[in-house]
Order: structure tokens, then C-alpha cells, then sequence
């Protein structure tokens, strides 16, 4: 079984994969916090725990951080318990097949170099993907595979602890759908203003990329959503068209694919 770590700044996403290529399933997945100050003992016990049964059925790890702290304990965590299972840990100088057309590649985040070659794998169109995490990462994707850039903007749970904290009257309220558009009271007109708000951010931005993509690259454009907060939104974006939360963990899987036979 190969199991896929994919560390952000927020959370940790773990997915278990039974088979291979075609055959391949995800029969597993969790979600725990990330936590910058944990140990690779502390981080190995919490992964074992969480596998339970599985844990000792673990035939190949791919995985990737953002976050240099939880990077190096995850090599340590990898090298001292699981020293004789293949790995590939997301870096450079890792097979990927994704060319970056980009003024610095090495500027491009693992994460969205993954998310790019998951979303070639399930679409041979041009793709556009809205990551919903820490911060919303939209990356977009041309229909030979190639990355070409994107858009950085504030995450949703990052745009709420500002308010919270800038504005005496606000607070942090629970990211639902409101009964209405109008808010009623404090917590609808935030609730309101989150949900409406980045529905009609990102179908903006997604707009005018794909306006400029197909002047660029013919054929069709196809928009993914992923990560942890993206259902907030989804239902309420009329660009989305492919809600995918395991996404990550399936480029995880097929770069894990490239890198060890």
C-alpha cells in the first residue's frame, strides 16, 4: 500500500492507496492540524495511530511539505521508521514531467507543480485549479500539462481572523452557508461576506484567466476546486466545475509512480 503525506500550513492529509496505476484506490484518507513545533517521533506515532491495521502494510510513502520546519522532521520521521520502504519526497530534481513555464521554477510550490500533474491525469483540456487552503492558490494548466502560472490570494480562514482581530464589533463566526444574502444580524452579514464574497472572488479571477487562456491555447478549459475549505464555496461558484478534495494526494500517487518502478 502507498501512503501519500501531503503537509501544508494549515493540515496534514494523509491518504492510503491499495493497488497501482489504473487499478490504484483510495481506501483511506485523514486530516490532522499541522503543528511547525512537531517532533518526528511525535509526528510518527500520530501517523501509526491514525493507520492503525495498515500500518504495517506500507510498501512505498510519497509525500510533499510547504512548511521547511515539518519538512525536515518528516525526513527524519521517514529515515528512522520506515528506513527500508521506497519514498519520494516532493523536491527538486524529482521526476514530475511538469514543464514550468514561469519566470523562476523554483519559486513554484511542490504542491501546485502536484496538483498540476493530477489535473492533467483527469482532464487533457486546459485546466484551471482553485486550491482553497491557507491561502487560495488558483494555478493554471495548458492542455499539453504545462504549468503556467496563476494567482495568489488571501485564504478564507486568514481573511476572518483579520476581521476578527481589526474590528472591534466583528468576530469569528462558523464558515456555513447563511439563509439569505442579506444578512439579519452580525453573524449572517459575516457568514455572507465569506461565502458570497470569495464565491464571486474566485469566479472572477477564473473569468479572466480562462478569457486569457483560450486567447492563448485552443480548445476548452477545465475548473477544479480542491482543498480543505473548498466545499464552503463550490456550491456557490458558477465557474467551478469539478470539485476533486483528493487531488493532492493523487498527484502524490502518480509522481510516487514516475520516481520508483
Amino acid at each position: 500500500m502507498l501512503l501519500a503525506i501531503d503537509v501544508g500550513n494549515t493540515n496534514i492529509v494523509l491518504g492510503l492507496y491499495s493497488g497501482r496505476g489504473a487499478d490504484a484506490i483510495l481506501i483511506r484518507d485523514w486530516r490532522m492540524r499541522t503543528d511547525p513545533r512537531m517532533t518526528a517521533d511525535e509526528l510518527a506515532l500520530t501517523v501509526r495511530g491514525l493507520l492503525g491495521a495498515h500500518a504495517d502494510e506500507i510498501t512505498g510513502i510519497a509525500a510533499l511539505s510547504t512548511v521547511p520546519a515539518v519538512l525536515r522532521e518528516l525526513r527524519v520521521m521517514l529515515g528512522r521508521y520506515y528506513a527500508t520502504v521506497p519514498r519520494v519526497i516532493v523536491e527538486p530534481g524529482v521526476r514530475t514531467g511538469v514543464p514550468l513555464l514561469v519566470d523562476n521554477p523554483k519559486e513554484v510550490g511542490g504542491d501546485r507543480v502536484i496538483n498540476t500533474l493530477a489535473a492533467h491525469h483527469l482532464h487533457s483540456t486546459n485546466c484551471v485549479v482553485v486550491d482553497f487552503g491557507t491561502s487560495t492558490n488558483i494555478d493554471v494548466i495548458s492542455q499539453k500539462g504545462e504549468f503556467l502560472g496563476g494567482v495568489f490570494a488571501p485564504g478564507i480562514e486568514i481573511s476572518v481572523d483579520a476581521l476578527a482581530s481589526r474590528a472591534a464589533q466583528l468576530r469569528k463566526v462558523e464558515l456555513v452557508r447563511p439563509r439569505s444574502v442579506i444578512g439579519k444580524n452580525t453573524v449572517e452579514c459575516l457568514q455572507s461576506g465569506i461565502v458570497y464574497g470569495f464565491a464571486g472572488q474566485v469566479d472572477g479571477l477564473v473569468r479572466r484567466i480562462v478569457a486569457e487562456l483560450e486567447t492563448q491555447y485552443d480548445g476548452p478549459t477545465t475548473v477544479i476546486a480542491t482543498g480543505g475549505l473548498a466545499p464552503l464555496v463550490v456550491a456557490e461558484s458558477t465557474m467551478i466545475q469539478h470539485h476533486v478534495p483528493d487531488l493532492t494526494l493523487l498527484g502524490l500517487r502518480l509522481v510516487f509512480e514516475r520516481n520508483v518502478r
